[in-house]
């Protein structure tokens, strides 16, 4: 049996997260791609820009790799959300190259370091960080957004999944009657816990 490489295995992870996210695109009129599905403005497109600017920062400025690339939304004096939708003048195709240079940009940082090699994060105080600190980070945090966008879209337009013909969710199973399910359960415990409060 082959060890996988640890690095490797970080990265394989991150690129598939990455991948969901603009998958979850696809398919989608402008308007369904920047429309915000929550009540704090959770929109597909936003979290893809998001994103980008994530991983220039973390695996640029982070290890004193600056990519060049102009992000105003991080701007002094930019609203602290502007960087969580597309303004009418960034294109789709703008947001989604924009994601795509900074995977290119990470991957050179992650090529050319270990992982035990350090960095520092100006928005935590200068804290000290090590690449493996950041790739699990930047990881975890491209998940979380990932499954954002797995509800946003599945509100959309009922897409779910990690890819087309996700094999865990396109397998032919019963979900009105899994939702039905669940929805009953609700209703009896929420009858249950009011009779003993």
């Amino acid at each position: 049996m082959t060890i996988a490489d640890p690095k490797q295995t970080l990265v394989d992870y991150l690129q598939q997260a990455r991948d969901a996210m603009v998958w979850k695109l696809e398919g989608l009129g402008e308007h369904d791609a920047r429309r915000p599905l929550t009540p704090t403005g959770t929109n597909l497109l936003g979290l893809v820009k998001h994103l980008a600017g994530v991983e220039l920062g973390y695996f640029g400025e982070t290890f004193g790799r600056p990519s060049g690339t102009d992000l105003p939304w991080y701007a002094d004096g930019a609203d602290p959300n502007d960087d969580l939708f597309a303004t009418p003048d960034e294109s789709r195709a703008w947001v989604v190259d924009l994601y795509r240079r900074a995977w290119a940009h990470a991957a050179v940082t992650i090529d050319e370091l270990e992982l035990d090699s350090g960095g520092h994060v100006p928005h935590w105080g200068g804290q000290a960080v090590t690449l493996h600190q950041i790739l699990v980070h930047v990881l975890a945090e491209t998940q979380r957004h990932a499954g954002h966008a797995d509800i946003v879209r599945e509100t959309i337009d009922g897409a779910a999944g990690r890819r087309p013909s996700d094999p865990n969710i396109d397998d032919g199973y019963d979900w009105p009657g899994h939702v039905a399910r669940v929805e009953r359960a609700a209703r009896r415990a929420g009858e249950s816990h009011a009779d003993s409060a």
